[in-house]
């Protein structure tokens, strides 16, 4: 993550987890922030193949009636 500004942030969380966390040593600010990332980017990616699902079904539609583009000059 860098050294992006930080910001101070109150969160709940399962007293078993942060237990087990402060007993590995683990950092509970790096590994929200990990988890927040991954939640963002699976979020992002969910919300680009919605936004995107027309043109990805009429691509998949063309292929299944005329094969790849360019198919003839593949090399595997």
């Amino acid at each position: 993550m860098g050294h992006q500004a930080r910001k101070a942030v109150n969160l709940s969380l399962d007293e078993g987890l942060v237990s087990q966390a402060r007993e590995l040593k683990i950092n509970l600010s790096r590994a929200a922030e990990d988890g927040i990332a991954k939640a963002i980017k699976a979020e992002r990616e969910r919300l680009w193949r919605i936004e995107n699902a027309e043109a990805i079904r009429l691509e998949n539609e063309y292929v299944e009636k005329h094969g790849l583009p360019l198919a003839k000059y593949r090399q595997f």
